[in-house]
Formats: C-alpha cells, sequence, structure tokens
C-alpha cells in the first residue's frame, strides 16, 4: 500500500466518524449516518482528484474507501450514546482529520509533479472541504467560517511546511512536518484561542 492510500484511509475513517458524530446530533437513521460519513470522508478528496484530473477518482478506483466511511458511521450509530460530549469528541477528532487530509492532498499534487501553489490549494482543498459539505448539508455553522478560528490557515500551513520540508527532508519525512503543523496550529487555536484578526467594520462618518 502507498503513503497516499494510507493518508487516504486514514482521512476517510477519521473524517467519517466526525460526519457520523454530526449526524448524531441531528438524530438521523442510520442510512442518514452512512450518507453524511461517506460525504464528509470523500468530499474533499473527490474535490482534489476532479480538480487534479486524476481518473478515476480514489475512491472509484478502490470503493474500499465508502466501506471504511460506513464502518465507521455504524460504529458511532451504536456507540454515540455512551459519549459524554459529542461536541467535544467531534471538537478534536476534526483537527486529527484535517491534518492527514492535508497531507494527503498534498501527496496527491506532489505525485503529479503539481506547481508549489498548486499542491498548496490541493492540501486546502483536500483538509477542508468534507467538513465544510458535512456542514452545510446538517444546518451546522461550518468549521472552516467560525470567527477567528485557524482552520483553513492551519491547512495553508501544514500544506507550506510540507514544500519546505520536502527541499530537504525525504517525502513521507515531509508529509509528517506537514501533519504535525497542521496539526500544532489548529490545536493551539482550540486550546489557547490563537486567532488571525478579523475584520470590523467601522461606523459611518456623520
Amino acid at each position: 500500500m502507498t503513503l497516499l492510500a494510507v493518508l487516504d484511509y486514514a482521512s476517510v475513517f477519521i473524517f467519517a466518524l466526525t460526519g457520523a458524530l454530526v449526524a448524531s446530533r441531528a438524530q438521523l437513521d442510520v442510512v442518514g449516518f452512512a450518507f453524511v460519513a461517506s460525504l464528509t470522508a470523500v468530499g474533499g478528496g473527490t474535490v482534489r482528484d476532479v480538480l487534479l484530473d486524476r481518473d478515476p477518482i480514489f475512491w472509484v478506483a478502490a470503493p474500499s474507501y465508502i466501506l471504511v466511511a460506513i464502518a465507521a458511521a455504524v460504529l458511532v450509530f451504536f456507540t454515540a450514546h455512551l459519549l459524554e460530549s459529542r461536541l467535544r469528541v467531534l471538537t478534536w477528532l476534526d483537527p486529527c482529520a484535517l491534518s492527514t487530509a492535508v497531507p494527503a492532498g498534498v501527496a496527491a499534487a506532489l505525485s503529479l509533479d503539481q506547481h508549489w501553489g498548486i499542491v498548496l490549494l490541493m492540501g486546502i482543498a483536500t483538509g477542508c472541504f468534507g467538513g465544510l459539505l458535512r456542514d452545510v448539508v446538517c444546518n451546522e455553522v461550518p468549521l472552516v467560517l467560525k470567527q477567528g478560528e485557524l482552520y483553513v490557515t492551519a491547512a495553508f500551513a501544514g500544506a507550506g511546511a510540507a514544500l519546505v520540508a520536502a527541499l530537504f527532508m525525504p517525502a513521507g519525512a515531509a508529509l509528517l512536518a506537514c501533519a504535525g503543523v497542521t496539526f500544532s496550529l489548529r490545536a493551539g487555536s482550540l486550546i489557547f484561542g490563537w486567532s488571525l484578526p478579523v475584520y470590523k467594520s467601522r461606523p459611518p462618518r456623520t
């Protein structure tokens, strides 16, 4: 199994868990769990593969990715009630998912010898679109748009760290650096309130 496949499987499983947790908060049935989990799990990778013109798309080439997502959905369907706080678990699973998906996007773009700017964008797209689709479908405020939180920024920094690290390290080590930077910034945003300045409109002149 290639490193890209390992990253994709890890990303699919963890993002599927987050999708199923959101489905539990929306009190959906088991089919709804499977749908939201699968959408979340493969959404970012699908956008990545479409933009990179990878044929076939990764989960079409290997339907086992969907089976992994459905397994995660069924697991959460029968165990979510045991969690003390599903929101807290979701909050921390999401950085784990982000820090596996961003390296997967970076690895896919690098494997096709894409321009560094495309590598950055594919890392961001793979990391962010699955969660965005999940939140929109379940009528939640998208995490990627929450005021001041480092989400897209964490994905951008992680992808950038991979590009820099790849100049001095083997590909595997560069992807580990990507995951570490992505997770650290996202976790720091949650724990310490790290954020970027937000736009504030000024009162009109009289």
